[in-house]
């Protein structure tokens, strides 16, 4: 739970309201930014707030311009009013000015409206299948306000905070410069950072932004894929025993998460549940492990039944079962299964309960990350 009284954000809960309250209160690559001379605070990020949809309702707090792809004018939208961003053939309509791409940019320090819930910077829309997609262009910095609070608990020690902070602006520096997507470097889910917008802006999380503004985790002169989890249960993962290559900064070390809520956790199953959400075996009869890493998280998994049997990996049933890790083992008595798991997440890098535990025990941020980062190196880029 996040403390309201820690907020200082707006948190509207529809357009309408929300407008009312706010009125009255692509980095290639590290080397690039370097040699630029780019302040890593200085970025503008794009992230993918709606995608495909087929409207998407965007404003603004004070009057904006509305820009086409070519960067031409094509009008203006009032402070204060709605509009409703819709996909029209090859093109998007919002309220009469129609082009294949549309950027709104509000005047003096305005911020966007799109979909739920206000964002700092613009927004981009952008044709894009047979919907739209709604892109948030904005700083780097500002962003991170948002992340921290989205992926960390705002009253957490503020070395905690610190930490998850590097950690979110080197996977988002690391994330764009990837050039995986030409529309946008990162989305607002699990699957690459949440961000909630203003929404998640706290002042623990501003002042761990800006007093760690610009820093970030490197190896050999590059920003590192700074991956982090909840909780490792215990001990994290080295990585390629997780996902495929080795990193010689995301190695298995000793975590300090005893103090998380999901350190250890059950869950028990009928074998009707479980054949629901597998699939293709009949009613499930076993789960038996085949393959696990050194720490025992399960890798792949054979599940049996009385329609046949198959290989899953540990990812897939963990996804199908609603497990939180897949650090867990399984047990079945008369065709109920209970599955007894410890951590959340996929146990590599930074645990953030693990932070958290470190923090307790006064560890200033730099040797927290040092300990989750093994060989990286903390660094400031130019400011």
């Amino acid at each position: 739970m996040k403390p309201v009284s820690d907020c200082w954000c707006f948190r509207p809960t529809n357009l309408t309201v929300g407008l009312k309250l706010l009125a009255n209160a692509s980095l290639w690559s590290l080397v690039f930014c370097l040699l630029s001379g780019l302040s890593a605070q200085a970025l503008e990020l794009r992230v993918a707030i709606r995608k495909g949809v087929s409207t998407v309702k965007v404003g603004s707090s004070t009057p904006a311009v509305v820009k086409n792809s070519g960067g031409k004018t094509i009008g203006t939208l009032d402070s204060l009013v709605a509009q409703n961003a819709t996909a029209s053939g090859r093109s998007i309509d919002l309220g009469g000015m129609q082009a294949s791409q549309i950027t709104i940019e509000p005047s003096g320090d305005g911020r966007i409206w799109i979909g739920d819930r206000w964002y700092r910077g613009e927004v981009r829309l952008i044709r894009q299948g047979s919907g739209v997609t709604a892109v948030n262009l904005v700083n780097l910095e500002e962003y991170l306000y948002s992340v921290v609070g989205s992926e960390s608990v705002p009253s957490w020690p503020i070395e905690a905070l610190k930490a998850q902070a590097v950690a979110a602006r080197s996977y988002a520096i690391y994330q764009t410069s990837k050039e995986s997507n030409r529309y946008y470097d990162l989305d607002t889910t699990t699957a690459t950072q949440v961000y909630k917008g203003l929404n998640n802006e706290y002042v623990s999380t501003v002042e761990a932004v800006e007093s760690t503004k610009g820093q970030v985790m490197t190896y050999s002169g590059k920003v590192i894929l700074a991956a982090f989890h909840a909780a490792s249960g215990g001990h994290t993962e080295n990585v390629e025993d997780v996902w495929t290559s080795p990193l010689p900064y995301l190695r298995g070390v000793v975590d300090y998460d005893q103090s998380s809520p999901v350190f250890q956790w059950n869950k028990t199953l009928s074998a009707k549940e479980i054949s629901r959400q597998i699939g293709g075996v009949g009613t499930v009869t076993s789960m038996t492990p085949v393959k696990i890493t050194p720490r025992g998280r399960v890798a792949t998994i054979r599940i049996s039944g009385t329609g046949g049997s198959k290989n899953l990996t540990g990812s897939q049933v963990r996804n199908a079962l609603k497990l939180r890790s897949t650090l867990f083992t399984v047990s079945n008595s008369g065709g109920t299964f209970t599955i007894l798991g410890r951590g959340s997440g996929h146990g590599i890098g930074l645990s953030q309960w693990g932070a958290y535990g470190l923090a307790q025990k006064n560890t200033p941020y730099s040797q927290i990350l040092a300990h989750y980062y093994q060989n990286a190196a903390l660094t400031q880029l130019d400011r």
